[in-house]
């Protein structure tokens, strides 16, 4: 009898990257620093957001909530990775796999809805200036549509978890990756996936695919209006107001499309790892970056909390 028919694995092996013997503890100071600066930099945007009274605005609240997001992701994500980089095959119980995942798919699901939420913020303040003041979301609504984000995702998510607990998996117990993410688990599964590819691809277009359209129609009527604004000067005053967020998406849901929406013959594991390394380590690192450096607004409390401090 096949092995694979009675036997339930219960430790999943990552390999991580793999990486030659001579650069692993230079890696090792690289993905640390990494996960040093990107702790920092959203705890700064936090902090500044907190801490500067004109910042407190919709747009910068959304921002902070980001950043809370951010930290989350990649304290989920790099401790274990760093660990994987210093020891080359890290074993974990797979039932920490799972809440791996199910952590992971927390928030890049919120992460989606409230970059969405920031778009719509960005759509009434330049398209509709004149009704903003009156529509201007008010704390509470800003906490209530914040907690709306991550109580969908919880709720979203915790389907598609307990639908794959359900399954048999009689290994091979070896994760060909930097951390448990859908197809390497479900690869796992000696039961029929089906049911659950087809569950995460309704849940994705929901979450990633609607989203992503939102936020595209949103800043296609935001164009509109810019390019309607006679003069330059103004023109680039109320651009500078949503670049940074329109940089931040299209890094975010770029490396989202090479990873889930390419085909998986359409690239190498080892190619598959670096997306995935973008939107999980990166990405939260470059946030802070960008949208303190073209942000005179967070500049200027930068300057201020330095100055205080």
């Amino acid at each position: 009898m096949d092995q694979r028919n009675f036997t339930r694995i219960t430790t999943i092996h990552l390999l991580g990257f793999q990486i030659p013997q001579s650069i692993m503890f230079l890696m090792f100071c690289i993905f640390l620093m990494l996960y040093c600066v990107t702790i920092c930099g959203n705890l700064l945007i936090i902090t500044l957001v907190f801490y500067s009274k004109s910042l407190h605005s919709p747009m910068y609240f959304f921002l902070s909530q980001l950043s809370v997001a951010d930290i989350l992701l990649v304290t989920d994500i790099l401790p274990n990775m760093i660990r994987t980089v210093l020891v080359k095959r890290t074993i974990i119980p797979f039932s920490d796999c799972l809440a791996q995942f199910y952590f992971f798919c927390i928030v890049e699901t919120s992460e989606c809805l409230l970059l969405t939420v920031m778009s719509w913020d960005r759509y009434l303040a330049i398209c509709k200036p004149l009704h903003y003041g009156t529509l201007k979301m008010k704390n509470q609504v800003c906490w209530m549509l914040v907690s709306l984000c991550w109580i969908v995702g919880i709720l979203a998510v915790s389907i598609s978890i307990l639908t794959i607990s359900k399954l048999q998996f009689c290994g091979p117990n070896i994760i060909d990756h930097f951390f448990c993410d859908f197809d390497p688990i479900l690869q796992l599964s000696c039961s029929d996936t089906t049911t659950n590819r087809l569950e995460v691809t309704v849940l994705g277009f929901i979450f990633v695919i609607l989203p992503f359209f939102t936020i595209f129609v949103s800043y296609s009527y935001i164009i509109v209006t810019i390019l309607k604004i006679p003069s330059i000067t103004g023109r680039q005053k109320v651009f500078s107001t949503c670049s940074s967020h329109l940089t931040v998406v299209s890094i975010y849901y770029g490396t989202l499309v090479c990873v889930y929406l390419v085909p998986s013959g359409g690239h190498t594991q080892t190619l598959n790892k670096l997306f995935s390394l973008m939107y999980t380590v990166v990405t939260p690192m470059i946030n802070p970056i960008i949208y303190s450096l073209r942000n005179k607004d967070l500049k200027k409390a930068v300057r201020k909390f330095i100055i205080d401090f």
